[in-house]
């Protein structure tokens, strides 16, 4: 989680994110909203898939990104719950609960 936190402290890095929210782009595409190199893009790119925000697709000789959405809010779901009442009355159940009864219900 400490991974993703240090990713999402840079404004580029969530600028990027925010892009990826409309769909998968190639590093040309992402480096064409910015008035940076591409080099500084595919640095912040790989940034944000090392702490595992994005998924890489290799299609051809081309690379896609997309938001790893499911990663990303298991992070800040984790980083919430001992603030949301709701979030830990669950989490304390998922306890309770032994795994082999949450894959019969």
């Amino acid at each position: 989680m400490e991974k993703a936190f240090k990713a999402l402290a840079s404004n580029p890095r969530r600028r990027i994110l925010n892009h990826l929210a409309g769909g998968p782009m190639t590093v040309g595409e992402i480096a064409a909203k910015f008035d940076m190199t591409l080099p500084s893009i595919s640095k912040h790119i790989s940034v944000l898939h090392d702490a595992g925000l994005l998924h890489r697709q290799k299609r051809g000789q081309e690379v896609i990104y997309s938001i790893a959405a499911d990663s990303l809010a298991n992070n800040l779901y984790a980083f919430l719950t001992p603030f949301c009442p709701e979030a830990r009355a669950l989490a304390a159940e998922r306890k309770l609960t032994p795994p082999d009864e949450e894959e019969v219900q």
